[in-house]
């Protein structure tokens, strides 16, 4: 049942425990440690690096395994069910994703790299034989990261905003399809790349092994466990040791990523700092829009959260593929998809926050947030 919530209320969520409350320090702490592990040691980083099948990382699919599996294990998928029959937030995510990002990273991509900070980016690079400004390039790898919407860590933002979990799996699944039909045509009409060369084996394999995967295992082991064991040893035990391994799979991820792109970051750090200006201010212009549009829909908080938090993020793993497809692993657009990877942990941690501090915008229904803390449900009904 959906429940008005009082302005002067809780914001979503509750209290947090210590270790997620500083999450956004952790986070900052092992991206430093990732680059100094990439530069004090770069043969291990090149090494792990190099552990890949069609461009998409071993270490990083099992981190992400980790990272995922204990979210989906405690989704209860009759939310999922009853999320195909509320199709609004799935619409308006599909509408901004694939309507309104692509070419609003182009207008921000062009105006900063191509005009504003065109003086500061006067070198040219070699591409295929061909010489092209590194502005071009950089532009390239932002409209690379503009058209491949989020299909797996925005579960985690799901989880830490406490929104419909059930709905989020179900954009995620109509999000993966749809890249598998519209990335290749967008990419090539926007980047004006007639022979854009899509790494389709990367797209499908980090589908399935990022989502499918821990999707797969948690629908089974959840089943499993509350047949044998039942509902409160599931609750009290299980979840109660699971807790952290979502968290700490993140944060092991994000050293991962620093210590295998820590190089091109510590050489290129004035051009990090003028790619990271349009992405950043991309990410928050898509998140407001699609925030303001859930408030005037008239969605819950627990849906319009996932909707905007999906729209605001990317799947740089794809975009990181085809730049180094496309372009060359030195490429300057290369460098622009790993400044995506830089800036989108930090902004969607801070988007998170946003968005439990402003739940109250919205009517509410907590029970179709699953993963909510009993506490926090009898707090903000």
């Amino acid at each position: 049942m959906t429940t008005d919530i009082n302005p002067k209320a809780v914001k979503a969520g509750g209290q947090l425990s210590f270790f997620e409350k500083y999450l956004t320090i952790w986070v900052a702490v092992c991206i430093v440690v990732g680059i100094l592990l990439g530069k004090l040691f770069p043969a291990v980083a090149q090494t792990l690096d190099a552990m890949s099948i069609y461009n998409v990382s071993i270490p990083i699919a099992i981190c992400l395994f980790f990272m995922m599996y204990p979210i989906m294990v405690k989704i209860d998928f009759s939310q999922a069910v009853k999320a195909v029959k509320a199709p609004k937030p799935v619409i308006l995510t599909l509408v901004v994703n694939w309507l309104i990002k692509p070419f609003t990273m182009v207008v921000f991509a062009q105006f900063f790299l191509g005009y504003l900070f065109q003086p500061l980016l006067q070198n040219t690079e070699i591409i295929r034989g061909v010489e092209v400004s590194l502005a071009n390039s950089y532009i390239a790898g932002t409209i690379l990261l503009g058209i491949a919407p989020c299909t797996a860590m925005v579960l985690m933002w799901g989880y830490l905003s406490y929104s419909n979990q059930g709905h989020t799996l179900v954009m995620v699944a109509v999000n993966s399809l749809a890249m598998l039909f519209l990335y290749a045509p967008l990419g090539k009409w926007l980047l004006s790349a007639n022979n854009l060369t899509v790494p389709w084996e990367t797209i499908v394999l980090s589908v399935l092994i990022y989502v499918g995967l821990p999707l797969a295992a948690g629908i089974y082991s959840r089943s499993w466990i509350l047949k044998h064991k039942g509902r409160e040893w599931f609750d009290q035990k299980f979840l109660h040791y699971l807790n952290p391994v979502a968290i700490s799979a993140l944060l092991l991820t994000l050293v991962l990523l620093f210590a295998f792109k820590g190089e091109l970051i510590v050489n290129n750090p004035l051009h990090i700092l003028l790619i990271a200006v349009p992405l950043f201010l991309q990410t928050n212009f898509i998140f407001l829009i699609t925030y303001v549009a859930g408030l005037k829909l008239n969605l819950t908080y627990e849906d319009a959260a996932p909707a905007a938090l999906i729209g605001a993020s990317n799947h740089f793993e794809v975009a990181i593929a085809t730049a180094v497809i496309l372009f060359g692993l030195n490429s300057g657009a290369a460098l622009a998809t790993v400044v995506g990877v830089l800036i989108e942990v930090p902004v969607m941690l801070m988007l998170v926050e946003f968005c439990k501090k402003t739940a109250s915008w919205f009517p509410r229904d907590p029970e179709k947030a699953t993963l909510l803390d009993p506490r926090c449900i009898s707090s903000i009904k």
